[in-house]
């Protein structure tokens, strides 16, 4: 017996979603995406978004593919995934919204996909927790995302309470789930 072939759809979202999973199974490491830019957006959200999810974008080139998924746009305090493909401190009060869940319901908190610059310069973040090995030192370099944002999510991060992160860097994807604990370098 066979099995049904994919579509081309179906194995865009199949392999974005398995690439955000390992991203948060493996901090700091990278994954690759199969679209870049504004795509790789899309898909993420293709992946995530459906008829029982929320989101908030302030971004209108994205914001008209989110709603395509058919889940509700929310405010901040409140949406389920927050998508920033860029992020200024402009933006931080609005970040600051964003739900860390309870300790009775810490699923509730928000999902945020960050673009940024990953690689050389940058800020260098120092990672460890759960999927990094002890014995490794895992670092990455951040650019394109303000100093003041890490200060804010070291403030947010109450486990099990605290945002899970997703970086993108074109077709690159990083996960910092909220067991990651994140120290800046110099």
């Amino acid at each position: 017996m066979t099995a049904p072939q994919f579509t081309d759809y179906e194995n865009r979202t199949r392999h974005t979603f398995q690439a955000m999973m390992w991203a948060l199974s493996y901090p700091g490491q990278t994954f690759e995406l199969l679209n870049g830019q504004l795509e790789a957006y899309r898909d993420i959200a293709d992946s995530l978004l459906d008829l029982e999810t929320s989101f908030y974008c302030e971004d209108s080139d994205l914001l008209e593919s989110l709603h395509q998924t058919g889940a509700r746009e929310l405010s901040p305090d409140r949406a389920a995934y927050h998508f920033y493909p860029t992020l200024d401190t402009v933006q931080l009060p609005t970040v600051k919204m964003a739900s860390i869940g309870t300790l009775t319901y810490p699923d509730q908190a928000a999902t945020l996909i960050i673009g940024c610059k990953l690689g050389q310069g940058g800020q260098t973040l120092k990672l460890a927790g759960p999927g990094i090995p002890p014995t490794a030192t895992q670092k990455i370099q951040v650019r394109d995302i303000p100093v003041a944002f890490w200060e804010l999510r070291e403030q947010a991060i109450r486990y099990p309470r605290g945002w899970d992160i997703l970086l993108i860097d074109n077709q690159t994807i990083v996960g910092l789930p909220r067991t990651t604990r994140i120290a800046m370098e110099e």
